[in-house]
């Protein structure tokens, strides 16, 4: 029970890797809260914890707003006394056009990636920062911070400037021992494995797509308080995917 009775928080918590992070704290006997705008399927996720022996508490939250941002850290405070570990992972994309994107979807794209992230890590700081051991903060940035394909431009900028600001933050949080780290996912599939074809597989260097739990297991390590030493930095868990030269043939 690796992190057991500390209290995460993990925001985007009912779908995709933020349910898997969510669940994998549980397990190693952590307190976490659930954040999540969708109440109905962050509720069904909370019982399904709570069945199989977790600690957890659901708040719904719109990651966007500083108000529900602000409840949700007061909520925390007020229930547990203390909040040792923030993976701010919700997150939602567009993909057209730029000749077409609209500064509304531009915007919703920035508000809830990176708006939040500097809003969630504000505002945990605060009480992480009455900790002895401080705390950590892990952003969830993505592959596309660093390439692109057509069509990408508000969710690369949301993650370039979570990679940026993961930085920025471990430098002015370090006085209160606050580690602040990102990782970036490659392709990492949250449905059903048969979906997946040999070439899905194959064309990664560990020969696998990415699960939730290949996230999880980054996220244990950079929190992990043994790893202190750990900030700043930007962890890509793809399989091997940026690094692979690609010609036409």
């Amino acid at each position: 029970m690796e992190f057991l009775n500390d209290v995460i928080i993990v925001t985007g918590a009912a779908n995709g890797i933020g349910r898997g992070v969510a669940s994998a704290y549980a397990k190693a006997g952590a307190k976490v809260i659930l954040a999540d705008v969708d109440e109905e399927i962050g509720n069904v996720i909370t019982e399904e914890i709570r069945s199989l022996g977790g600690d957890v508490l659901f708040v719904k939250t719109d990651v966007r707003s500083e108000e529900d941002v602000m409840r949700l850290v007061d909520v925390t405070k007020q229930k547990y006394g203390k909040i040792d570990v923030l993976i701010n992972n919700a997150g939602k994309g567009v993909f057209k056009s730029p000749l077409e994107l609209t500064i509304e979807e531009w915007d919703d794209v920035i508000h809830t990636n990176l708006r939040s992230a500097f809003l969630c890590s504000r505002e945990v700081a605060k009480y992480m920062r009455e900790n002895e051991s401080g705390g950590s903060i892990v952003n969830i940035a993505s592959t596309r911070a660093l390439m692109s394909e057509p069509n990408s431009e508000a969710y690369a900028a949301s993650k370039g400037g979570i990679v940026a600001i993961t930085h920025a933050l471990a430098a002015s949080l370090s006085e209160y021992r606050i580690t602040v780290n990102a990782i970036s996912p490659g392709w990492i599939h949250n449905g059903d494995k048969s979906q997946l074809t040999k070439l899905d597989h194959e064309q990664h260097f560990s020969k696998r797509v990415g699960e939730p739990s290949d996230i999880a297991r980054a996220c244990f390590y950079l929190t992990n308080r043994e790893n202190n030493f750990v900030t700043g930095i930007n962890l890509v868990v793809d399989g091997g995917m940026t690094r692979k030269m690609i010609y036409e043939e």
